[in-house]
């Protein structure tokens, strides 16, 4: 019986070649869609899962909070972790560690024994504690973990970085330099080598130092403050079956103990909290962290839109399987007159089902394989799975294609085998109200989906371009970035200043600690006068010559800015933006000018008068709001970036001749370069990843939605070949014909329309509120979205509807 249910079930697929395409091609790219999010899925919850201990290890996080407002951190003190291992016998070993926050980028150089020098730029560089493997687990090709920080001026790096450096020979042992605006410009010692992570990680290290041996090392061991320089990550190993949160419960009096004083002094208080390192990159609810943490938000929308295609592609199924029903109409009588049950009609038609699901996964399978690579491009991410997640993915593939053919095959298995044998056999089947509307509402149902989706996109491109062309406040486009990070580099500005000053191309040379778009962790907590510490304001500063102000193109509201006919100007000048004259109180930018900011540190008192105010500026990017700012003068500081103001469009001979002059001057080390506009955008990389998944699965819903149009509209003008024979004979225009054959399914999609237009507002507009600065969404996206949606639909009906039209009446008025 079920040889001969397979054989039939075969028949019918190459007998409907034309359905049984489109229902495989739409059932693979569901699979194929909800494969591919399974595995990014998958690979966002295994973030450091590899951890032996990893059920014991905790990162320490900052709750800091002013003015009854918190702000949840995962940065710590650099004191905080060892006093806590003193004080807490739950505690069996701490490890911290710390960015290179002033390089986005370090520079790195190995001489052979040859006397041959390879100098070039690296990123994603830390500085941690000796004790940091043996916390953490790394899987070491060459040196030992438990010893590999122990000395001085010791480097590991990362098997990609060794073979950069070092070729296929041994790296442990080797002496290389680094040259950082954090750590200082040394030479440090290899002492290991780790291999890449098997499962990934929120720490993404290509090569961690020590902290002795550089400049950090003071900021490390020799400051006790808890209160200031929270620039480290600290994590916590707990001894075997010490709780977390019974630890956690000993914090506010920890708090109090140590730090209450000062505090209250300040006007704020501090909480810590515990997250379990698996929970660090996706559950600890702190976007800026070692690295930027993942979203729950965003696997949601990526999980819903694989589940939705998914489930176009079955009703694709339900609707053709039904609508198609009079062909299997003859069948079910007769099967029925010879004693078969209804029963075994359903299962036959279930496996029918379950046999072309299974099909489509082979299919899903290949393409799977086959698009993995483009969809890590797409999605910006190596999707590191392991063996036993593998095995366990493809077991859920198999069930889900089990699921879908059972879920997809249900209805029409059930419509089919309720046939009347004697109403069948006569031949009075007609299509009823009930299933003729049905189907109806699910092709309302998938245009839903696919116009939403429409919709969004078009939404998420209006944002994305919002944040490329928005004012910044700051002339943002030709301006070269060169970073600087050896003593040599610092100390070449005047002369590569004085170098250029004769091109005409560069306008201007300024240097900076840092520059618009990139970490800025230096802030003070400060008051203005006739104010204390309890009413001090946050405020970020940055470090610039007598030029940067003037290279970056901020606009002057009142005062003046740095400039070298003002040498009297010293560490004690300020240039502030308009939101510190905001949130200090004054009255106005020109009263501000002349007054001054202070802060008090050991009972001293600093002061820094203020010489001017300029317009607000993003020196973040447009996910968060713009907060005081200062620039402070200091043209003798070491510092991390000079930006050239080039004036040409001939921007290739211009970073020729800066690229001269900075070999001219610094022959030892590389010409790097990065643009500002460019730079700046860095920072939206995984709103334009979300962007790309979402346009390309719009699209996927949108073929597989139109599949199922375009089949419907097949069987419909089969089923009305006589009606427009006769039309024809009558007189009927092909354009007539045409919009009598499309304005039914238009309808549809008009409703769908309707539908749809509240579902993508309230979606997108909840996407916005991760913004500070968006886009309005207006009518006209809507609009635009419907037509777009209304056009597709009329192109996918109307192929069918004018190859009808144009068909020969005589034929189809033929008696059968």
């Amino acid at each position: 019986m079920i040889k001969n249910y397979f054989k039939i079930a075969w028949r019918n697929l190459l007998k409907n070649k034309t359905f049984s395409f489109i229902n495989i091609f739409g059932l693979s790219i569901g699979l194929t869609c909800c494969m591919l999010i399974s595995i990014y899925i998958v690979n966002e919850y295994s973030y450091d899962q590899h951890h032996v201990n990893g059920d014991r290890i905790y990162q320490l996080g900052t709750d800091f909070m002013s003015e009854g407002e918190s702000s949840r951190a995962a940065n710590t003190s650099g004191a905080l972790g060892p006093l806590m291992q003193r004080e807490f016998p739950e505690i069996e070993n701490t490890a911290r560690m710390m960015r290179l926050f002033q390089d986005d980028k370090t520079l790195v150089g190995y001489k052979d024994p040859a006397g041959n020098r390879k100098v070039f730029y690296e990123k994603q560089g830390y500085i941690a504690d000796s004790s940091f493997f043996q916390v953490l687990t790394y899987d070491f090709k060459e040196g030992n973990p438990q010893t590999a920080l122990l000395q001085p001026a010791s480097i590991v790096v990362s098997e990609t970085l060794a073979d950069k450096l070092f070729g296929k020979t041994g790296a442990v042992g080797k002496l290389i330099s680094i040259g950082s605006s954090t750590h200082g410009a040394h030479d440090f010692t290899v002492t290991g080598v780790f291999k890449e992570p098997a499962t990934p990680t929120h720490i993404d290290a290509n090569f961690i130092m020590s902290f002795r041996g550089g400049a950090m090392n003071e900021f490390a061991n020799d400051n006790p403050s808890l209160i200031n320089n929270n620039m480290f990550y600290t994590y916590l190993l707990l001894k075997k079956g010490a709780p977390a949160d019974k630890l956690a419960k000993k914090f506010p009096a920890f708090v109090d103990r140590h730090l209450g004083a000062e505090l209250k002094a300040r006007g704020g208080t501090r909480k810590y909290f515990l997250s379990a390192i698996s929970d660090v990159y996706l559950h600890s609810g702190i976007e800026e962290n070692v690295t930027p943490g993942g979203s729950k938000t965003s696997l949601f929308i990526l999980g819903s839109i694989a589940l939705l295609t998914l489930l176009i592609a079955c009703i694709n199924f339900m609707n053709l399987s039904t609508a198609s029903s009079a062909k299997r109409a003859a069948e079910v009588g007769v099967r029925k007159v010879l004693g078969a049950e209804k029963r075994s009609l359903l299962n036959q038609f279930l496996g029918e089902s379950v046999m072309m699901s299974l099909l489509a996964m082979i299919v899903a399978l290949a393409l799977a394989f086959l698009l993995r690579p483009f969809f890590e491009q797409l999605s910006g991410k190596a999707l590191l799975v392991s063996f036993q997640q593998h095995a366990f993915l493809v077991a859920g593939f198999v069930l889900l294609a089990l699921f879908t053919g059972l879920f997809s095959g249900l209805y029409p298995a059930v419509y089919l085998s309720s046939f009347k044998p004697i109403k069948v056999l006569k031949g009075k089947l007609s299509n009823s109200l009930a299933a003729v509307s049905l189907r109806k509402g699910m092709v309302v149902f998938q245009f839903v989906i696919s116009i939403a989706l429409i919709g969004a996109s078009m939404v998420i491109a209006a944002q994305m371009k919002y944040l490329r062309t928005k004012e910044l406040g700051f002339q943002k486009d030709q301006q070269v970035i060169i970073p600087l990070r050896t003593p040599a580099a610092k100390a070449s500005i005047a002369a590569f200043k004085a170098e250029s000053a004769n091109n005409p191309a560069i306008r201007s040379i300024g240097s900076s600690m840092y520059y618009p778009g990139i970490s800025n962790p230096q802030d003070w907590l400060m008051h203005k006068e006739g104010k204390t510490m309890n009413e001090a304001k946050k405020v970020y500063i940055n470090m610039v010559d007598d030029n940067f102000l003037q290279t970056l193109g901020v606009k002057l509201v009142a005062g003046r800015l740095f400039s070298s006919q003002f040498p009297a100007d010293t560490l004690t000048r300020f240039v502030i933006n308009e939101e510190a004259v905001t949130e200090f109180g004054f009255a106005s930018a020109e009263d501000a000018v002349g007054k001054w900011l202070a802060f008090d540190f050991d009972g001293q008192q600093s002061q820094f008068t203020i010489v001017g105010v300029v317009k607000n500026f993003h020196f973040k990017d447009l996910h968060a709001s713009i907060e005081p700012f200062a620039f402070r003068l200091y043209n003798g500081a070491p510092f991390s970036y000079m930006i050239a103001h080039a004036s040409t469009k001939e921007m290739d001979k211009t970073i020729a001749s800066l690229g001269n002059s900075w070999k001219k001057l610094n022959p030892n080390e590389p010409f790097e370069y990065s643009f500002l506009d460019l730079d700046f955008q860095k920072n939206y990389e995984a709103d334009n990843r979300q962007s790309r998944l979402i346009s390309a699965f719009t699209i996927i819903a949108i073929i597989i939605s139109c599949l199922g149009l375009f089949a419907l509209a097949t069987f419909t003008a089969e089923q009305r070949t006589k009606e427009i024979g006769i039309r024809k004979v009558l007189g009927a225009s092909i354009s007539s014909l045409v919009g009598l054959l499309s304005k039914d399914f238009l309808k549809l999609v008009i409703i769908a329309a309707i539908i749809s237009f509240p579902l993508a507002w309230y979606a997108m507009n909840q996407w916005l509120q991760n913004f500070h600065y968006k886009i309005t969404i207006s009518w006209q996206v809507f609009a635009v979205t419907a037509l777009v949606a209304l056009m597709i639909a009329f192109l996918t009906v109307s192929f069918q509807a004018i190859k009808t039209a144009l068909s020969n009446p005589v034929r189809s008025l033929r008696t059968e």
